[in-house]
């Protein structure tokens, strides 16, 4: 039984992922570092902002210590919002697959590792955040996809108000990584990818995949989770 979509946000909601490669750059340069559009969707895109800095600093990149980390992030986050006010926008489909979920009432949550102000400025100004009960972002956990923590915590908090609690099996995932869909599976969730970032054969742990939202309907996910 269907009884929850947990939805990632960059690259399934909105398309920001160039937003986020273009704000790391625009950090990034002071340091002399610039990341290649090829390598950044390769190694760093399923990455939380301190896990992507982090590796950078380990991978000898960039040469700072990692008590910096923190400025870097703040200034990130900045640019990233100025941007998004400017040139964010919705992924064809999105909306089309919330409001179906919606009018079957079907609880939403996004589990991401963008920030959460990142993340409210795009809903807000979309007028889509009252859809979201819950949003999980990268402030709230330690470990980043492909673990899955995010998606453990956003199930417990769906179930907070709830008399009869949403279990991992009811619930469906829609992601547009593998390190997304590997969080989920190991979460016990289902699993829909959609081919925004990746193509198909990038996504092979989604049970279903889709090339835009709007091809999603309610019978599939709820197919996925009988």
């Amino acid at each position: 039984m269907l009884r929850a979509v947990i939805f990632d946000f960059d690259g399934v909601i909105t398309d920001s992922e160039i937003l986020h490669f273009r704000a790391f750059n625009a950090v990034l340069e002071q340091f002399g570092v610039e990341l290649t559009t090829q390598d950044y969707y390769k190694m760093y895109l399923g990455l939380t902002d301190i896990d992507c800095f982090g590796m950078l600093i380990r991978q000898g990149l960039l040469k700072i210590d990692q008590g910096r980390i923190p400025d870097l992030l703040e200034r990130k986050k900045v640019v990233f919002e100025e941007m998004a006010k400017t040139e964010g926008r919705l992924i064809e489909g999105a909306r089309d697959c919330i409001g179906m979920l919606a009018e079957n009432r079907i609880p939403m949550a996004i589990c991401s590792g963008s920030l959460l102000p990142e993340i409210e400025v795009v809903l807000e100004d979309a007028k889509l955040r009252e859809f979201f009960e819950v949003i999980v972002s990268a402030e709230h956990i330690r470990a980043g996809k492909p673990s899955p923590e995010g998606m453990l915590l956003t199930l417990k908090r769906l179930n907070e108000n709830r008399r009869e609690p949403i279990h991992s099996g009811q619930c469906v995932v829609i992601e547009d990584s593998s390190w997304g869909l590997e969080a989920a599976k190991a979460a016990g969730m289902h699993t829909v990818g959609v081919t925004n970032s990746y193509d198909a054969a990038q996504l092979g742990l989604a049970e279903k995949i889709v090339g835009n939202l709007a091809e999603l309907r309610i019978s599939d996910l709820q197919q996925l989770c009988a």
